[in-house]
Parts: structure tokens; sequence; C-alpha cells
């Protein structure tokens, strides 16, 4: 919704965290004559009552839309119809922050004037103003974000697609949707970037008029794109192929992290960065703090802290990724999530002994039961401090400790950054 549009309107904004407080600053900026107030589900059950008072709602992801009775748009929306520059999206269920965050920094490499914002942390809003014609919007979308979006970004990134936020989404179907919106509304002057070893996301190409490459580090893609072939990393474009790096050269650990590069190496060389200032950025990002992050090395132990992993398939990477982990801490809030695929990598991966929040843990536990008659060692904990005080007990030295726990931290924890920052604290205890 372009500003002209929002002049002369009684406006409510809702939703009072990261996104509703950057509306609420550049709406009271920009529209300084017009009653714009604020509300938030912290002021009370009724807190959206006078709804009808007001032309129109500022809705904050993760409000559910059913809630409002009046006519409402996004932070988002405003942003993508007022931007000026050109816009790189970054959508899947994992590795949005990774690749959005290697985007970017490859862009900045290439000495582009480019901004950071999105799902990451800060609302693009909050720097709508300083961009100009030159400038590029690197912008990591969550499905909440895009459920309502009404414009595409420019290049839009569909990551890997698994199910996740089923709570909210209430089907697989609506979740896929919301993510496909970041291709919805592209025109044929537009780029999609895909990952063709995810159906749901390989599946998206019939939505989008724009032009298609794809990812794989699976096999090599049929037409333009990047992707993985004996032990490289290549890209693909314009009827021409290029090395990139070796992906024994690539710093991020793991190899769904490959899908992430490849990605970042199409969405960077589309907006003109050269291969060399792309494989510096490769050689040389050490990742997301939370994601696969190595904390300490103490009596021999090394500590990895993997937070942001909150769904099963997160902790499979992270453990195909780390393949001397012999603890592992696991567990938390439950989402519904089937924990099935988790346990045969759990007991496959030969772990020793098994530290597990609530409760999930007890999931977990009964899907590896019945995966095996000879499990790991179990240790049901509700706080860190327990949790890595037996990790350093019982892991030998030479091994890995690995905190990736497969689910939301809502239950015990504030987020997963909390719950990050929760066992690096602990683990540095341990030094004294």
């Amino acid at each position: 919704m372009e500003l002209e549009e929002l002049k002369n309107k009684k406006i409510l904004v809702v939703g009072a965290g990261v996104e509703g407080s950057a509306a609420l600053k550049y709406l009271k900026k920009h529209l300084p004559d017009s009653v714009i107030d604020v509300v938030d589900q912290k002021d009370g059950s009724t807190y959206l009552y006078k709804q009808k008072e007001y032309d129109l709602a500022i809705k904050s992801p993760g409000v559910k839309a059913e809630l409002l009775t009046i006519p409402y748009t996004t932070a988002t929306n405003i942003f993508l119809a007022n931007a000026k520059g050109k816009v790189i999206g970054i959508t899947g269920t994992k590795g949005k922050s990774t690749t959005t965050s290697l985007i970017f920094e490859m862009l900045k490499k290439q000495g582009l004037n480019v901004y950071l914002g999105g799902n990451i942390g800060q609302s693009p809003l909050d720097f709508l103003d300083t961009l100009s014609d030159q400038s590029w919007t690197v912008l990591e979308m969550s499905s909440y974000q895009l459920q309502d979006v009404k414009k595409s970004p420019h290049i839009a990134v569909l990551l890997m697609i698994v199910p996740e936020h089923l709570d909210y989404h209430q089907s697989l179907e609506k979740y896929v949707n919301a993510k496909r919106n970041i291709l919805r509304f592209q025109t044929s002057k537009d780029f999609v970037i895909l990952n063709r070893d995810y159906p749901a996301t390989n599946e998206s190409d019939i939505l989008t008029p724009g032009e298609i490459f794809h990812v794989s580090r699976e096999r090599e893609t049929a037409g333009d794109g990047s992707f993985v072939r004996d032990g490289k990393v290549w890209l693909k474009i314009a009827g021409g192929e290029a090395e990139v790096i070796d992906t024994k050269d690539v710093l991020l650990p793991g190899k769904h992290n490959l899908e992430n590069a490849c990605a970042a190496v199409i969405a960077a060389t589309l907006a003109g960065v050269s291969i060399l200032n792309i494989q510096h950025v490769l050689k040389t990002f050490k990742g997301l703090e939370h994601r696969l992050e190595f904390v300490a090395e103490i009596g021999g132990i090394r500590f990895f802290n993997d937070s942001l992993a909150t769904l099963p398939q997160a902790t499979i990477s992270a453990l195909e990724a780390l393949k001397e982990t012999e603890t592992l801490i696991a567990g938390g809030f439950d989402r519904g999530l089937d924990y099935k695929d988790l346990a045969k990598v759990i007991v496959q991966s030969g772990i020793k002994t098994l530290i597990l929040f609530p409760t999930t843990g007890e999931r977990i536990w009964k899907e590896i039961c019945e995966e095996t008659d000879n499990p790991p060692e179990k240790f049901d904990v509700t706080s860190m401090e327990q949790a890595v005080g037996i990790a350093s007990a019982e892991t030998t030295p030479g091994k890995i400790c690995l905190m990736s726990p497969a689910s939301a931290s809502f239950n015990l924890f504030k987020n997963y950054k909390d719950r990050g920052e929760q066992f690096k604290k602990e683990v540095e205890s341990l030094k004294n």
C-alpha cells in the first residue's frame, strides 16, 4: 500500500513488537496529521474491541487476520509498495537467515548500496527513507510476513519447505501457499531461485512468470542455476558454466549449507557480484549465532550451540554436519511435529548420551525406543545448568556436545536466543 493511500485515514497498528513499532514510527513521521494508535495483545483480551473506530489496521506478523473486522495492510506491504531500488526476498522453512546473510555480505563485498532487514531483525521501514534507485534490500521473509503480501521481490529465493508453524497456519497447504506468495506477484522481468531438491519448492515454478533458476546439492540442474558436482559448487547461467568454489573451502559446516551457498551464488550473480567476491564471502563467512555455533572446547569436549534448530530436520542436518557428536541436548515446546526421522538419525549417529527437555523430550525418547532395543543413556532435565553439567560429565574428551533442540523454546525459555545464550553461559561457567 503506497503512502498516498494511507493519507487521511485513522490507523490502528496491531502489535507493538519490532514491526509494529517500526510501522508506528514511520507513519507518524510521514502522516503527522493522521490519527495513529497502537494496541497489543499484552493489553488484554479486549485489545481489539475499538477497532471499528478506525479506517485501517496495520497487522503485525503472527496476528491472525480473522481477528480483524476492518481492512488491513502490513509493514511488509508498505515497504514493498514504497521501496526504491531492488529487493531480494528470501524464504524457506530453514536456511533463511544464513542465505539472507550470505547474499547481504556478497553484495556488500561488491561495494553495492545494500541494506539488510525483515525477519532477521530490523524492520525495513527503519531504513526505507534512505533508499535510492541504486539500493538493494536483502529481506528475510517469514510465512507470517508473506501470507498477506500483494507484491513480490524482484529476486525471490525459495529454499527448502518442510512442515512448520502448522499450529498457526492450520494446514501444510496454507503454510506452503503463504511461502509461495514470495513469487506469486512477480512479472516477466523478475527472477526466482528454487531449491529443486524439495518437491513443494520445486513445484512452485508454475506460479511465476519470472525467469527461473534452480539450486541443488544432489544433482546438476537442467537449466540455469547453481549446483554441487564432484566436490565443487558450479554456476550455470546464460549458456555458460563456471566453477565457483571447492566445497571444502566453504567455511560454513554441513551439507545443508551448500544449498544455501548455491542460492546465494545465483542471487549475488544476478545482482552483479563477481565470482571473486562471492568466493571471498563463502571462504570467510562463519555463520549465524545460535546456528551450529562453536562455543568453546573445555576438557577436550567441543560444545556447539544450535538453538536455532527448532525443527527435527534442522537437528538432523546438524548431526550430519557434526559427525563426532556424542552428546545431544534436545527437546522443548511441543508443536505436534513428527520425530520419527530424527530418532532414526540419532540411533544411526551413535549418540551415547541424550539430555532431554520437556515436553518433546518424551516424544523423541519414545520414538528412539521404538527404533532400537539399545538406546543411548537418557537424562531428563528442566534447566540449562543441569543439561550442561551432565554433558560435561558424560561426554568423552575429543568428542562433541551438541545443543540442537529440534523444538521451539517457549515452555522454558523466552525464545531461541535466550536458550542459546543460557547454553553459552553455562558452558563458559565450566571454565571456572
